[in-house]
């Protein structure tokens, strides 16, 4: 069987690339804080999602200077139902460290790349192949699905990750390794996608031993996850009489760390009862339940909330943020809290 040949799939590449806004045109020098920004960006989150952020960051924030010279909240703000939020507290952090210590220069060698705020194995190979051509081996989903079709690896992730990482650096090349990485990773987006894969026009085809033994589609093999478990709470709407509803800015590590949320009990697996919840409310209200609830899943688990109005009384003066309903799209508000609001919004009103 014929061997997989990198110069096969950059020619490939060069006839079929997709044009996104943080790579360099054809014969371009990569702006490396693009490539990070977007790197960053595209953690455990879709190329479609993050088009329009990335577009809003360099539009708002051209550099990485500007973006170290910004507010962190503002850059919370601009984040905000992108998801996984820590990646944007160290988006900043990283921005700060490069502007005011090392000349606004990124560094180029992965080691030196993963001494930054955010930047793990992966985001420090894509940089270094892809902002400054260095030779590394850059292994996300993409990759680790066509290397596992290829070479018809059949063990199950994630206990296979470190024979796919090896096989991918076989055959990551000196010349152009960045394009290289990127034209993996379109071949897995394009060609060599979960399910159907275009088999019949991928480059790689004559080499790939799973298409061969016709058994592409049943790979990667991945272990049974645990089902994810159901979280409960409460939120608490609380109006004011000019019409100001109370925010408060979680803690900043942790899940969410840092955003703005409406308040609420803490998240268990039983229910709550309306008497349990209200000793935890943030004032002394009569507090009314809702009709429904919203449902958001994250990364571990589920999370279902019920959310009781009050009003706040002429005295009350609860920790937090005041907010007027027109400003409510200013806050820093994910996405599970985004839903809050609207069955709020939709149900007490």
């Amino acid at each position: 069987m014929p061997h997989a040949d990198a110069d096969v799939l950059l020619a490939w590449y060069d006839r079929n690339r997709r044009t996104l806004p943080w790579r360099a045109a054809p014969g371009e020098a990569a702006d490396p804080y693009r490539v990070w920004l977007s790197e960053v960006m595209l953690q455990q989150t879709t190329v479609q999602a993050v088009i329009p952020y990335f577009n809003a960051f360099v539009a708002r924030w051209p550099d990485v200077a500007g973006l170290a010279a910004a507010p962190v909240d503002d850059v919370m703000r601009a984040w905000a139902g992108l998801g996984y939020y820590a990646r944007a507290r160290n988006l900043h952090d990283c921005a700060r460290v490069v502007a005011n210590w090392r000349g606004g220069r990124f560094p180029e060698d992965e080691a030196d790349l993963r001494e930054l705020p955010g930047i793990g194995g992966y985001t420090a190979a894509a940089i270094a192949a892809i902002a400054f051509g260095r030779r590394a081996v850059v292994v996300d989903g993409n990759v680790e699905r066509v290397m596992a079709r290829l070479f018809a690896v059949t063990r199950p992730l994630p206990g296979a990750k470190a024979e796919l990482t090896r096989l991918a650096a076989g055959l990551t090349p000196e010349r152009r390794p960045g394009d290289y990485a990127q034209a993996v990773m379109d071949l897995g987006a394009g060609i060599c996608t979960p399910r159907s894969p275009a088999c019949g026009i991928c480059p790689w085809l004559a080499a790939c031993r799973a298409q061969a033994q016709g058994i592409a589609e049943t790979l990667p093999a991945k272990a049974d996850k645990p089902e994810r478990p159901t979280r409960r709470g409460i939120a608490f709407w609380v109006v004011r009489k000019d019409g100001a509803v109370l925010l408060r800015r979680r803690p900043p590590e942790g899940l969410l760390g840092g955003m703005v949320e409406v308040p609420s009990t803490p998240w268990r697996p039983e229910a709550w009862t309306l008497a349990d919840a209200a000793t935890l409310a943030p004032l002394t209200a009569e507090w009314r339940l809702l009709p429904g609830h919203i449902r958001h899943s994250f990364t571990h688990f589920h999370l279902e909330l019920a959310v009781a109005v009050g009003r706040a009384g002429p005295n009350a003066t609860p920790r937090g943020i005041w907010c007027t309903l027109d400003r409510l799209g200013d806050q820093a508000l994910p996405t599970v809290m985004r839903k809050v609001v609207g069955h709020a919004l939709a149900k007490a009103y």
